[in-house]
């Protein structure tokens, strides 16, 4: 009895002092407008700044090591960022399906996002919404943008050769024809796209069905054949940028907790 009163005082106190109540952190990304290659943060460990960058300069001309780790460097705090923004809306699905009371912007929110992932149900949709591991992201970002060299990723902040569907969104021509690509502020919104995209179309339901069963970096790859024209010999092409740079070791890296805010 002495308990309940107990639990039943802590209770009261939250209600009356809604400041007691642990505040919500969120993320405080950095925005970096480029003078040179030489302010690119570099990746010192598995905490990861995280920053968005503008004015990405060109990386042609620069040692092929040092264009790697630039590239990578620039790439994978937007990965990290987009990944992060997409976990925070799924776990907000997560909620809603033990919710049993929605309000109208539960209803609205759950509604944009079933369409934006083409989800069949609440479930399907959180499966949807899962991202996979960073050094997948980071060989076909590699591969589509030619390791920061591509028009589309210097003029666009398009890393993945995304189309644009209609004259309302931001684009620029492809080089010929009347097909566009999307426009990006940064490139995590590339990246957010590109989640969104293996998250949604039919292609790709048997590499989120094996994402699904923990599947490996490797047992994944096959998955995305279709990602490419060239197949089999895309995903060879993936394998081997993954190995030879050593991509996995990046599987690990988070975003530094310290940039995490009390709002």
């Amino acid at each position: 009895m002495k308990l309940l009163t107990r639990l039943s005082r802590i209770v009261l106190l939250v209600l009356i002092f809604p400041g007691c109540r642990e505040k919500e952190k969120v993320l405080a990304p950095q925005v970096i407008v480029l003078s040179s290659t030489d302010d690119i943060v570099p990746l010192a460990d598995s905490l990861v700044r995280p920053v968005l960058y503008r004015q990405i300069p060109s990386l042609a001309g620069l040692p092929v090591k040092e264009t790697k780790e630039k590239f990578i460097a620039i790439v994978l705090p937007a990965v990290l960022i987009a990944r992060h923004h997409l976990a925070t809306g799924q776990q907000r699905i997560r909620q809603l399906s033990k919710k049993k009371r929605w309000s109208a912007e539960d209803s609205a929110y759950y509604e944009s996002q079933r369409q934006r992932f083409k989800a069949k149900n609440i479930f399907d949709l959180a499966m949807r919404m899962s991202t996979h591991p960073n050094s997948i992201t980071l060989a076909q970002a590699a591969v589509e943008s030619g390791w920061g060299s591509s028009r589309f990723f210097k003029k666009a902040n398009n890393l993945f050769g995304i189309w644009a569907y209609t004259d309302k969104e931001p684009r620029i021509p492809a080089n010929e024809g009347d097909v566009f690509l999307r426009k990006y502020d940064d490139i995590a919104q590339s990246i957010e796209d590109y989640f969104v995209t293996l998250g949604r179309a039919r292609p790709y339901r048997a590499f989120r069905r094996a994402k699904a069963d923990s599947a490996t970096v490797h047992q994944l790859l096959p998955h995305l054949k279709h990602y490419s024209a060239r197949g089999k010999a895309y995903t060879d092409q993936l394998k081997t940028i993954i190995d030879q740079n050593n991509m996995t070791q990046y599987d690990h890296y988070q975003i530094d907790p310290q940039y995490f805010i009390e709002k």
